[in-house]
Order: structure tokens, then C-alpha cells, then sequence
């Protein structure tokens, strides 16, 4: 989907997943940088990775080693919950699958809905977390980002994915399925778990990002 071929094998990069959704979004962040994005499609022998850390942490690098280990290029696992904390912390690592193993966005988040029926607004408050995790030859990286905000009563806007209808952001005044991505990916828990990693990776790759920037 975002193959390019034209630079060099030590720039590639392998996201793993198969969620199209969170393609776009890594790809709308990382579009900037000279990179050759691969996604899973390109890799049809790759199938379902079973996620069974105890952390959104472990959940990424359990994901990111596995691709590694069968494509030998720099893999680039996510991960990514919900915290609601009138709720303990749910639906957590569990967010995917919030509703059931088969479940749908719209289930997962008819759930939540039906969870938070009794809880008044003030306590509505919830975390959106984002782990990612790069595994190459010689190194392995994690970065996490989160945002703060407020559990909707109701759904609203139309873009986006996942719990994006119900998660009110306060300092935007608007859900995430409210914005754009361009403007989701400014403040979302995802743009700020890659932004954190392209930091590391600046720090520990100089000489990549210098050839990046020769390329651009």
C-alpha cells in the first residue's frame, strides 16, 4: 500500500499490522520522512499474531519481533488501549476485542456506551495509549504516547476508527472522529508514541536520518 522502491534496503520499514486504519495514520505521520513503508500485504505468509503480553509494551515488540524474525527488516510493531478510569482502567489492553473475539468498531464501542450509561460527566475521564516498538538486527525501541480526555455520552463525527466517536479531547473541544486526520495526528496518542520514537531512532541512527535528509 505504501511501497516505495526507490530508496535504499536499510530504509525500509515493516509495519505490523494488518489494521489498515492504523496504516494510514503511521503513514500520514511518517509520509515526511524518505522511508520505504511496507505493510503486511506484502508479506501473505505472515498470518494472525497472537498478542498475549500483559502490556500494550509487550503487546508491540511481541508483534515487531514477529515480523522481524520472518522478514529480516526493521519492523515496527504498534500497540494500542483505552484506559477508562471509571471503569479500572477498561477496556485496556483488551480494547480490540472489547465486545468479543469477532467484534466490530460499532460493538466495541456500544459497549463502552452501555458501560458508562450510570457515570456522570465530570467522571467520564479516560487515557488513549499507544505503544510502539522497532526491532531491527541490533536494536530493539519502545516509545509511548498518551492523551487525556473525556468518554462522549454519545458518538460524534464521522472520522477516524475505533473508540474515535466517543473520545471527547477537552483542549480541542471535539472527538477525534470530530477532526481531520492531519489534525488527529497532531494530538492523538499515536502521533506522539511516532514522534517519540523518530527521536529515539535520530539518536541511535544519525547516520540514516542524515541520508534522509541528503534524499529529501
Amino acid at each position: 500500500m505504501f511501497k516505495n522502491s526507490n530508496f535504499p534496503i536499510d530504509m525500509k520499514l515493516v509495519l505490523a499490522t494488518h489494521n489498515k486504519d492504523k496504516c494510514a495514520e503511521m503513514a500520514a505521520i511518517l509520509g515526511e520522512f524518505p522511508i520505504d513503508l511496507l505493510t503486511l500485504e506484502a508479506f501473505p505468509e505472515i498470518g494472525e499474531i497472537i498478542e498475549d503480553g500483559n502490556s500494550l509494551q509487550e503487546n508491540a515488540l511481541i508483534k515487531a519481533r514477529a515480523v522481524f524474525k520472518q522478514t529480516h527488516l526493521p519492523s515496527w510493531g504498534d500497540d494500542t488501549g483505552l484506559e477508562v478510569d471509571a471503569l479500572n482502567g477498561e477496556p485496556g489492553i483488551y480494547s480490540a476485542r472489547y465486545a468479543g473475539e469477532s467484534c466490530s468498531y460499532s460493538d466495541n464501542v456500544n459497549k463502552l456506551i452501555k458501560n458508562m450509561q450510570s457515570i456522570p460527566e465530570k467522571q467520564r475521564t479516560a487515557q488513549f495509549k499507544t505503544a510502539i516498538a522497532y526491532v531491527s538486527e541490533n536494536m530493539e525501541l519502545v516509545s509511548e504516547g498518551v492523551v487525556e480526555g473525556l468518554i462522549a455520552i454519545t458518538p460524534k463525527g464521522v472520522g477516524g476508527f475505533g473508540y474515535d466517536p466517543v473520545f471527547y479531547v477537552p483542549e480541542k473541544g471535539k472527538t477525534y472522529s470530530e477532526m481531520n486526520m492531519k489534525e488527529k495526528n497532531q494530538v492523538s496518542h499515536r502521533g506522539k508514541a511516532i514522534n517519540n520514537m523518530i527521536i529515539l531512532l535520530q539518536a541511535r541512527l544519525p547516520h540514516i536520518f542524515h541520508q534522509m535528509e541528503d534524499i529529501a
